[in-house]
């Protein structure tokens, strides 16, 4: 069996422009999180295409799985409290 002799890898996420979501953008290999920093900024934001840049490493993320989505996901047609048409919109209120 071969040793890994890689850094620990870090999966990157790209912010484009202010108040935009997060993109994963791909992974990187560092061996803490200022280096996993400055790698993903060489790596992926090289021609200014993003204004922040967040790193994690790859083992603390944590997956649902797919096969589980129709429990996980279960939409919640049964609390109707959470529709809008649920409240009574008060007379003369202007905005709630």
């Amino acid at each position: 069996m071969t040793k890994d002799s890689q850094l620990a890898t870090w999966e990157v996420f790209i912010q484009s422009k202010p108040g935009a979501n997060y993109i994963h953008a791909g992974s990187v290999h560092a061996s803490d999180n200022k280096m996993a920093l400055q790698n993903a900024r060489d790596t992926y934001t090289r021609r200014g295409e993003g204004t922040s840049i967040w790193v994690a490493p790859t083992e603390s993320i944590t997956a649902s799985n797919p096969d589980d989505s129709e429990m996980f996901f279960d939409p919640a047609n049964d609390k109707v409290y959470r529709l809008p048409t649920f409240y009574v919109m008060p007379e003369g209120a202007k905005a709630i």
